[in-house]
């Protein structure tokens, strides 16, 4: 038997009936020992977790900080980014230098005001969203 090539399958399977290709990833999934339906529940996942972001806009209480711009005490904005993250030194200059970025995500309310203040102090422009 010849191998098929890729194209060939695809124009093999447009003329199989849905039942036929069900049939199909059926014996494809027993032989084979996978799952088919697997990156369907992956697709599923981005659009709940787009919903779910929804509603956090509607009900406001975690925000992102966002920095807008570094200013002129760029240094102290890099130690500030690094003191409210995890972040090493690098990737603090990177998130910095990279501005408008958000340097917090899904913050509650107060933590997210407590660091647009240090962060402004040190002379960055903050925004919350």
């Amino acid at each position: 038997m010849a191998k098929l090539t890729t194209d060939e399958l695809i124009e093999a399977f447009k003329e199989l009936s849905l039942i036929e290709l069900s049939e199909f990833v059926k014996k494809f999934e027993e032989v084979f020992e996978v799952t088919a339906a697997a990156p369907v529940a992956v697709a599923a996942a981005p659009a709940a977790g787009g919903a779910g972001a929804a509603e956090e806009v509607e009900e406001k209480d975690s925000f992102d900080v966002v920095l807008e711009a570094a200013g002129d005490k760029k240094i102290q904005v890099i130690k500030e980014v690094r003191a409210l993250t995890s972040l090493g030194l690098g990737e603090a200059k990177a998130v910095v230098d990279g501005a408008p970025s958000t340097v917090l995500e899904g913050a509650n309310k107060e933590t997210a005001e407590k660091a647009k203040a240090q962060l402004e102090e040190a002379g960055a422009t903050v925004t919350l969203k």
